[in-house]
């Protein structure tokens, strides 16, 4: 199944995925044709734009612009992984059309062993993504449910292996001047 989603993947394909919150739908960074088919299955405006989750923080490190300030990197340190999504100044690693050509992205570590072993299976080990439903309805909790709301949009839709989506989204938090923003309050919260 690995080495498939890899193929598919390196492919300019779209998979959708577990994390620990909801069902995803991700692709590979460098692929705009696949970003742009996730914005086409999700009926998605343009002007939002897709986050990049990994397995590992310092996988991400390369799309966000360094040094990562002092709050941001005790917010990882205690909240990653989890249902936290951190909205950090971008490097020009991360494609515009990801970012919606905003000077920031979002990056996230699930806490999902299904979503790791696909993380730790692709090329860089990232994924461009956002969640599994059409644009305005609710998010994809269960496998069933990612299988009947984009399953024939997308070219998989990798089982979950016990390692289900626990059904809260996550906290969404940059930083303005130095302190911490919350743009949605979601399963973390930020002390």
């Amino acid at each position: 199944m690995l080495e498939k989603i890899n193929e598919i993947l390196k492919n300019d394909g779209v998979i959708a995925f577990v994390t620990d919150t909801v069902w995803g739908l991700g692709c590979l960074p460098a692929s705009e044709k696949a970003v742009k088919k996730i914005y086409e299955i999700k009926h998605r405006e343009a002007k939002k734009p897709l986050i990049l989750m990994s397995d590992e923080v310092y996988n991400l490190f390369d799309y966000v612009k360094q040094p990562i300030e002092k709050e941001a990197q005790r917010l990882i340190k205690k909240h990653f992984p989890g249902a936290l999504t951190l909205v950090l100044e971008k490097s020009e690693n991360t494609p515009d059309y990801i970012t919606s050509n905003m000077s920031t992205v979002g990056i996230r570590i699930p806490e999902n062993e299904t979503f790791a072993k696909i993380c730790r299976s692709i090329d860089g080990r990232v994924l461009a993504t956002t969640s599994a439903n059409i644009s305005g309805d609710p998010a994809a909790l269960t496998y069933e449910e990612a299988v009947s709301y984009i399953g024939n949009q997308v070219d998989l839709v990798v089982p979950s292996y016990g390692c289900e989506a626990q059904g809260r989204a996550s906290t969404v938090a940059g930083f303005k001047d130095g302190e911490v923003v919350i743009y949605r309050q979601g399963e973390v919260e930020i002390i």
